[in-house]
């Protein structure tokens, strides 16, 4: 057993670096698939919008650290071993992929049906209509739910630890059995995902504020 130190917290701050770097990542992955996910669902197509619920659904139904074991161990048993940090990133980038998808559905069917109906008597295509009046306004409407899920992605992040991946909870973890002092290793974890996620929540929450005054404007 050892002191807690400036050593352990240097590593901590390291193991970070990994967590920005898989948080990233995912949250890019996982948008990418959640705006093809929400596109499907609120298009025409009952195959394309049914099999993009499914989707959704088996994702956000589940727990994450479930679908991380079965990414990383399930595959493992079939001879698909991944790296960690790739199965880390496939597992995030589902499950982000499912939220994001959800939400920015939500924020298209916001969208006024008089927007809607308007590209519909110009004759634009489902994809014009989409691409230049929907998305547009959809995406002002997105902004601050997205900024409030990438704080939670930060968070769920450290679940990566269970296949072995050294973000920044498996770091913390480790420090703690080395020196048997949790509160110290703990605490300083906590305030490392405290700084990261809290400067995203008041972003998020003024974009909240802006969207209401606009509105109301």
């Amino acid at each position: 057993m050892r002191d807690f130190g400036v050593n352990d917290i240097l590593y901590l701050l390291t193991a970070t670096q990994w967590t920005i770097y898989l948080t990233i990542l995912s949250f890019v992955a996982g948008g990418l698939l959640g705006l093809v996910l929400a596109i499907a669902r609120t298009s025409r197509s009952p195959l394309a919008s049914g099999a993009a619920l499914v989707w959704i659904r088996a994702f956000q139904n589940t727990p994450l650290l479930i679908q991380l074991f079965l990414i990383y161990y399930g595959l493992g048993l079939l001879g698909y071993r991944l790296p960690p940090f790739v199965a880390a990133v496939v597992g995030l980038t589902f499950y982000t992929s499912a939220f994001l998808g959800e939400i920015w559905r939500g924020c298209i069917l916001s969208v006024p049906r008089q927007q809607w109906e308007a590209g519909d008597a110009l004759a634009l295509t489902p994809w014009q209509l989409r691409r230049h009046v929907v998305l547009p306004q959809a995406i002002r409407i997105a902004i601050p739910p997205t900024v409030g899920f990438l704080v939670k992605l930060i968070k769920n992040s450290s679940l990566a630890s269970i296949v072995g991946m050294t973000e920044l909870m498996r770091a913390a973890t480790a420090i703690n059995n080395a020196t048997f002092q949790p509160f110290k290793v703990f605490a300083v974890a906590a305030l490392i995902y405290f700084t990261l996620c809290f400067p995203l929540t008041l972003l998020s929450r003024h974009f909240e504020r802006k969207l209401d005054v606009s509105a109301r404007g």
